[in-house]
């Protein structure tokens, strides 16, 4: 055992009453979205909406997050376990959750406010990024309270043994190097909506999300554990190849943001 390493053996289950727990994933979860809401009504009292229209909005977001994210594990990850026992793809609590297959969900879930609401697309994007940017470190932090999804083998004094795992050696707290990036990023994303009172290029927060979010994911990838057996065999892992057409995007919708001039949606 590394002598400057954290042992670190936290039980992921707050309280537990019979059959039904309290875990830190589900409340950082829920303290994810609890604050993500108070976000936003200061959002739309800044833009002059309803918080009537928030509440559809947020209905929107947990079910296009948790479906997004489960989905995007079943298939990205784990086709051919599910294919063979499609039950279980409905045990969240069971773990098995994709930040890519949530992206997907999240956007997807957007777009069909957007049409049902009759708003711009790209507006109801550039405002959810900040919110969701937030969420991305409570959830990481929940990963590190489960012990999951954590990095190779370290050196560095920092380095995490992960008991509950069976783990003897330090491995990279990948949750925490990932979470911290999001908060700079939630930061970033606030700061700049809020200094600028909410007059901003359109597709700018939105794009800058994507190409911060999906570059740190692509970089901490290379020092993370593979989700599943068969990514060993593989030059860059599934997380990694599934950022680069986020980076992507995120690129193509700066440059176009940056020909626009800053407006806000009563404009």
């Amino acid at each position: 055992m590394h002598l400057l390493a954290i042992p670190w053996n936290v039980d992921p289950e707050i309280v537990s009453l019979g059959k039904l727990s309290i875990r830190y994933y589900g409340l950082f979860f829920a303290l994810a979205f609890v604050l993500g809401y108070y976000i936003f009504t200061r959002i739309f009292k800044n833009e002059g909406i309803s918080i009537e229209t928030l509440d559809r909005l947020t209905i929107y977001m947990v079910l296009g997050t948790v479906i997004g994210a489960r989905l995007g594990h079943v298939f990205f990850y784990q086709p051919d376990y599910y294919l063979q026992h499609p039950f279980e793809i409905l045990a969240i609590w069971q773990g098995g959750l994709a930040s890519h297959g949530a992206a997907i969900g999240i956007i997807v879930a957007l777009y069909l406010f957007s049409r049902k609401e009759k708003k711009p697309f790209i507006w109801i994007l550039d405002r959810i990024v900040i919110a969701v940017a937030l969420a991305g470190f409570f959830i990481r932090m929940g990963n590190l309270m489960n012990s999951e999804i954590y990095g190779t083998v370290t050196d560095l004094p920092w380095g995490f043994i992960f008991l509950r795992r069976g783990e003897t050696i330090a491995k990279h707290p990948t949750q925490i190097y990932e979470a911290l990036a999001y908060l700079a990023i939630f930061i970033f994303l606030f700061s700049h909506y809020f200094r600028n009172k909410g007059k901003i290029r359109p597709g700018f927060l939105f794009s800058m999300f994507l190409i911060l979010v999906f570059t740190a994911r692509f970089f901490i990838e290379f020092i993370k554990e593979v989700q599943v057996g068969w990514e060993k065999e593989m030059a860059l892992n599934m997380g990694q190849i599934l950022s680069i057409p986020f980076v992507i995007l995120g690129l193509y919708i700066l440059f176009r943001s940056m020909k626009q001039k800053p407006q806000k949606l009563n404009q």
